[in-house]
């Protein structure tokens, strides 16, 4: 006589529509509305450079003037390298619990089931949404920034401030947020990669040019500062570069793609990461190249001569909305886990996603998400150093060291194998650029706390 398998349970038609018949049991209304499993790999491939390449890179050049040529190319290979290799251990983990009946499709849902339901619930959930949502208002102050630059850059003595061009750039998210799912955003990502290669390929040529130029600063890339400051500020440049690759939301990613999705992130990843050596390297050796120690925390920066602009101002004006157009798409998909939850506590799994009953809340609560964040960005435009904190104590966790952790502990391999040791070193060596890197950000808010004020038109 036949026995059935305690794992399984029926299916209900809306799952069977939304691609997740792998699923094991019934999903919630985050997972069946947001985390829509209907994506190729290459939809993912999309996901993942949006995620990852942002304006972020115009840090690039700072962070090779803070370690140097060869260490500083060598920590940026160094880092590409292991991030492809944590992203793919995820993928690799996510991939087996799939292939036993039982898909995982967020990052808690990983930790539950492999370090226990209270890290899933109390640990790297809560931390997750703090980083996404702190990503988020991030990128709305960012936003806000680079409107200021077209305004002055046509207007140098305009008196707007900046918490009004960030009320202006948080209007755009607050109507994208309204996108239903994760997968619907597969070609506004689309664009978004596109928009990377166009502004990386901007800065590139700018770089070149005025390096070329007669006004051409003298490179000297010779590291600056005492011999304190020439560490400290070595531990901020390895610590930029580090959370420049950080991503935090690989299994929502892989939760998007249609079954059976053995082996298709792999390919997503090989999209991205050609995306991200194009552009990383391109940018940060241009950059370096034609401004030396002098190069600035954003790249943009350099293109600056005291408000004088360096290059035409038409191609600013196309570099800087290149850089917002893009700032829109990181701000929607890292709005997705929030998303999750938000569809989880107040949807109805049983009800239609477009029925009144679930869009009034969906259309209520995200709003109100990007409002918050938008208002927050204009209160503390000087959350770039918070988030820096942020970064070191949750993306390198999340990133780098969780999923050596989950792998040793799924698959247990060989205390005697080189892929314990490698996950084991890199494991503990993140550890420590924790440390460093909430060093490096709490000096970093130490010697800007003079100009920390609300609202403060920096």
């Amino acid at each position: 006589m036949a026995t059935a398998d305690p794992n399984f349970i029926h299916l209900s038609s809306p799952q069977k529509e939304n691609g997740v018949s792998e699923s094991p049991g019934q999903l919630d209304a985050g997972a069946l509305f947001v985390l829509k499993s209907r994506g190729s790999w290459l939809h993912s491939g999309y996901h993942l450079t949006t995620s990852i390449v942002g304006p972020v890179i115009f840090s690039f050049p700072f962070a090779l003037s803070l370690l140097g040529w060869a260490p500083g190319l060598l920590i940026t290979t160094l880092q590409a390298l292991i991030t492809f290799y944590s992203y793919n251990l995820l993928s690799v983990i996510l991939d087996h619990h799939a292939q036993l009946g039982k898909r995982q499709l967020r990052f808690r849902d990983m930790a539950r089931d492999i370090l226990g339901p209270r890290w899933g619930k109390y640990f790297v959930g809560p931390l997750q949404i703090a980083i996404c949502y702190g990503a988020v208002i991030g990128c709305i102050l960012l936003g806000g920034q680079s409107l200021k630059f077209i305004y002055l850059l046509y207007n140098p003595s305009g008196k707007m401030q900046l918490y009004q061009f960030i009320t202006i750039f948080g209007t755009v998210p607050l109507f994208l947020a309204q996108i239903p799912s994760f997968h619907s955003l597969r070609h506004i990502n689309l664009a978004s990669l596109l928009l990377v290669l166009a502004y990386s390929a901007c800065v590139v040529a700018g770089s070149i040019h005025i390096g070329n130029s007669r006004n051409a600063p003298n490179k000297d890339y010779s590291i600056k500062g005492s011999k304190e400051n020439r560490i400290l500020g070595a531990i901020n440049g390895i610590s930029i570069i580090a959370t420049t690759y950080g991503c935090g939301i690989i299994p929502e990613i892989q939760a998007t793609i249609a079954p059976p999705v053995k082996g298709k992130m792999f390919k997503g990843l090989c999209v991205c990461f050609g995306v991200i050596v194009s552009t990383y390297f391109s940018v940060a050796i241009s950059g370096y190249w034609a401004f030396g120690n002098q190069s600035q925390p954003s790249i943009l920066s350099n293109f600056m001569d005291e408000n004088r602009p360096l290059l035409p101002s038409w191609f600013l004006l196309l570099t800087n909305i290149f850089t917002l157009m893009q700032l829109v798409t990181i701000t929607v998909i890292y709005l997705q886990p929030t998303n999750e939850v938000f569809e989880k506590w107040f949807a109805n799994p049983k009800m239609d996603q477009f029925s009144a009953r679930n869009v009034m809340p969906r259309l209520v609560l995200r709003s109100l998400s990007v409002i918050i964040g938008t208002t927050f960005a204009a209160m503390f435009p000087f959350f770039g150093d918070i988030m820096a904190l942020f970064g070191a104590f949750g993306v390198i966790p999340l990133d780098f060291i969780l999923p050596m952790v989950l792998y040793n502990l799924t698959f247990k391999p060989s205390r005697q194998s080189i892929v314990f040791w490698a996950n084991t070193l890199i494991a503990v060596a993140s550890s420590a650029l924790v440390a460093m890197g909430a060093l490096a950000s709490v000096r970093q808010i130490i010697l800007d706390a003079k100009t920390y004020n609300l609202f403060a038109n920096v």
